[in-house]
This record gives structure tokens, sequence and C-alpha cells, in this order.
């Protein structure tokens, strides 16, 4: 049973990326790192490439190419090198003359509006039922401002060994004290001993799986499907509707991809990467047209 904690804010009325949400503003707002904001509500955020050239990044954006051209004039971003990842294929943004960099990936979507424990596959579920058998106490709290709690420690180790990265931790912890009840930490314990952690990002009526890390005592009592479906459940709750579970692959971590599509989520293809400088119009939209194919849905 989870055990209660305060400051379990409901929803706002809005549904976006995280990348692209009022609470992830606020929070660079902030930090000192205050985003651009288009007129549609979009978010930009300036980068500086190695080669030093500064861009203007739109991440996880909804794109309209009608509306986008007037939107980066009036932010005064007409003039700079924009990267683009769309929050689903849009191959009409060669169109613009916008330019192909990387193809699509995928993300696992959890819809948290229907039957929850119907829409597990068999062998998530037998493990659920397993680890709810394994007398482990499951807590449910704000994400403590701790740059030392073990959870971004083991996270940390585990992005090294397996060469990924997330978040600073900075950025995550300002998350939480921006957003306050919005960065729930659920974790397992056997005995005294925390074996598991799960760190649910909530922006709108959407939430994010942010942090998880699983120990090998964890790992043999399936703590972590524990874990998310306390999560699941708790959202669905306070009036969530989806919960991204993030990229997934069935080539690179299929063991991961796997336990996230285990959960009833559905892979959902983004729209890749794209590089676009305005100021050339459509120059590059031949060279951008040889692969359209390849930013398209499949």
């Amino acid at each position: 049973m989870v055990n209660k904690r305060m400051f379990d804010a409901p929803p706002t009325a809005t549904s976006s990326a995280l990348q692209q949400s009022p609470e992830f503003a606020a929070t660079l707002r902030d930090i000192g790192r205050p985003p651009m904001v288009l007129d549609d509500q979009t978010l930009a955020l300036h980068r500086r490439l190695p080669i030093g050239c500064r861009v203007a990044v739109l991440s996880r954006a909804r794109v309209n190419i009608n509306t986008l051209p007037g939107s980066i004039r009036r932010a005064g971003l007409h003039r700079t090198p924009l990267i683009i990842n769309p929050e689903k294929p849009t191959p009409e943004l060669s169109e613009l003359g916008a330019v192909p960099l990387v193809s699509p990936a995928s993300v696992a979507d959890l819809n948290l509006t229907g039957d929850l424990h119907e829409q597990l596959h068999q062998k998530w579920r037998n493990r659920l039922s397993y680890a709810e058998r394994q007398n482990l106490r499951v807590t449910r709290q704000n994400m403590p401002l701790d740059p030392k709690h073990w959870l971004f420690t083991a996270t940390q180790a585990q992005q090294q060994t397996r060469r990924y990265k997330t978040w600073p931790v900075p950025l995550t912890l300002a998350y939480a004290q921006t957003n306050k009840g919005q960065a729930k930490l659920f974790t397992a314990f056997a005995d005294t001993t925390p074996v598991a952690a799960v760190l649910i990002l909530c922006h709108g009526d959407s939430a994010t799986y942010h942090l998880g890390h699983t120990t090998a005592r964890g790992r043999h009592h399936c703590a972590h499907n524990l874990l998310m479906w306390e999560a699941m459940v708790w959202l669905a709750r306070k009036g969530h509707q989806r919960l991204d579970l993030g990229l997934i692959s069935t080539e690179d971590s299929p063991g991961l991809a796997r336990f996230k599509l285990g959960t009833g989520a559905q892979p959902r293809r983004l729209g890749g990467t794209w590089g676009w400088w305005p100021v050339l119009g459509r120059t590059l939209r031949p060279l951008a047209a040889m692969d359209t194919k390849l930013m398209a849905h499949s």
C-alpha cells in the first residue's frame, strides 16, 4: 500500500510533451534560462553548438508548417538556424526547406483513462502479481531536494555504464522546486532497504517517466513492476490522462522496450530531427526531398 503524502496537486487542463509544458518553461525561467515562447505557445531554447554556432531548438514541438514561418518571424528567430524535433512525423517540413538530420525514434505512450489492469500484458501482470506477494513496502513522496539522493547517484552510474544521458541533476531538482508536488518519487523497500525507485514528473494532464533504478534484490522481487503499477494507478486517480514512458528501441534495448510496452503502452513514432535556416528559404528543398520518406510515418 502506498503511503499518502502532502501536496498531491491536481493536474491542470493542458496536454503536451514535458519539453513543451508550462511547467518546464517555468523551471527554465527560475534557473535563469528563459525559453522563447512563440505565439502558438511553442517553446524554443537557445543552444550553442560545439562549433560555436547559436541555434534555437524546438523539442517535441507540435509543428504546423502553415503557421511556423510567421511564428518564427514574430519571435525574431527568422535569421537563426533552427533544430526542430516534431512531436509527430512531419515530412512536410521539407516544403519549407528544412533538412532531415536524424531519423525518427519512438516513444511508449500509455493511456491512463481505460482499464489499466486489463491492458497489462500477461507476463507483465504475472510479475506484478509476484511482486505484490514479496512483502515490499511502497512509499510516495515529493522528490527530496537532495543532489546526493541515492536515486541520482545510482542513475548517474548507470548512465556512464550504458552511455546515455538524462537531465542534469540540478535541472531535475529545479523542476521539483518550481513545480510543487509535480515531481513524485515512488520507492520500494525490502525491510528498511530501498530496492527500487521511480521518479515521475507531472505536467498538465500528462506525466513523464523521468528516472528509475532497480537493485539486484529489487529485480529479484520484480519491484519495478510494482512501482510502475502504483504510479499508473495514482496518476489515473489524480486525473492524468497519459504517461510518456520515454524512448524505446527493440534493437538497442529490447528488454526495456518490452517492460514499457508490457504496461499496455503503445509505440508512437516521433518526427525525427530537422535543421532549418529560414534565411535560406527553400534553397535546400531538393536535398530535403531525398529523405522525406525516412521522416514520414511508417
